[in-house]
């Protein structure tokens, strides 16, 4: 598979159904977040890009009605090929290979709804993908999506405190590349391109934790298989490239402490719901 198919399907959650339970509910919030500023209607078209497993478009389907249709949209054939799986025979769906920032398969004024999910993040050009989400809408269309904005937060291992083991947990850290796509924006950016587009009837909701409590780390040996991206290595990979064998075992033992006495993790993270209106 490739990077993208392999990680949603395989390393984000390690293979541990644990994991996969623990990222449900956000996901969850997500998808309803970006359906609901959509303001879908009955016998609507959704363009989804970027789709991954069809989170966003399987979830279009519901309010598309009979009349409506749902293009799952990704570059990654694999993932495609999972949507398909997904959705069956179901005539309503439609399966278009394509980068956000050029959707050129796609045709002007088609879409009445566009919608993506953490896209952007991974897009050089960000300028260029909105300008397709707005030739690809018709008129009158509707553009939602949801971006985390990763260079609000603190690099680090889920906001614990390593106190005598935090060395190397700095040296695992530091094996995880900067990745300008990822983290060099903000809102405000998100605000700008929107409108240089060309949208208009932008509407921003921000949030920011800073610091913020978060239930603790389960298993560590199941979360030590996933990767916090797809252009990332998982942590256990991490580890291995960072540390030696003995002080990979002073880490595991450390969390493996954590994990007993239920240690919170603490986050500070900040993202973005944001719907605009082709004029």
């Amino acid at each position: 598979m490739d990077e993208w198919a392999s990680w949603l399907l395989g390393r984000r959650d390690g293979g541990d159904a644990g994991v996969r339970a623990s990222f449900a509910p956000a996901l969850a919030g997500f998808r309803d977040g970006v359906l609901d500023r959509a303001r879908i209607g009955a016998g609507d078209t959704v363009l989804d890009v970027g789709t991954g497993t069809g989170l966003i478009g399987l979830g279009a389907l519901e309010r598309v009605g009979v009349d409506g249709r749902v293009i799952f949209c990704d570059v990654s054939a694999d993932l495609l090929e999972s949507c398909r799986r997904a959705t069956g025979d179901d005539r309503r769906c439609g399966f278009v290979r394509a980068a956000a920032d050029d959707l050129s398969p796609v045709h002007d004024g088609s879409a009445d709804v566009v919608t993506t999910r953490s896209v952007l993040i991974y897009v050089e050009d960000k300028p260029a993908a909105f300008a397709e989400f707005l030739r690809v809408l018709r008129p009158g269309g509707r553009l939602s999506i949801f971006e985390p904005v990763n260079g609000f937060g603190t690099p680090g291992l889920f906001g614990l405190d390593f106190g005598p083991v935090a060395e190397l947990a700095a040296r695992v850290v530091a094996v995880y590349p900067r990745i300008e796509a990822m983290v060099g924006f903000d809102e405000r950016d998100l605000l700008r391109w929107v409108r240089e587009a060309g949208f208009t009837g932008v509407t921003m909701d921000y949030r920011a934790q800073v610091d913020v409590e978060g239930p603790p780390i389960a298993d560590w040996h199941a979360l030590k298989r996933t990767a916090p991206n797809p252009l990332a290595p998982t942590y256990a990979e991490a580890i291995e490239a960072a540390l030696t064998a003995g002080e990979s075992a002073q880490l595991d033992a450390y969390l493996e402490k954590a994990v007993a006495e239920a240690t919170p993790t603490r986050r500070t993270a900040a993202t973005v719901f944001l719907a605009a209106v082709r004029p």
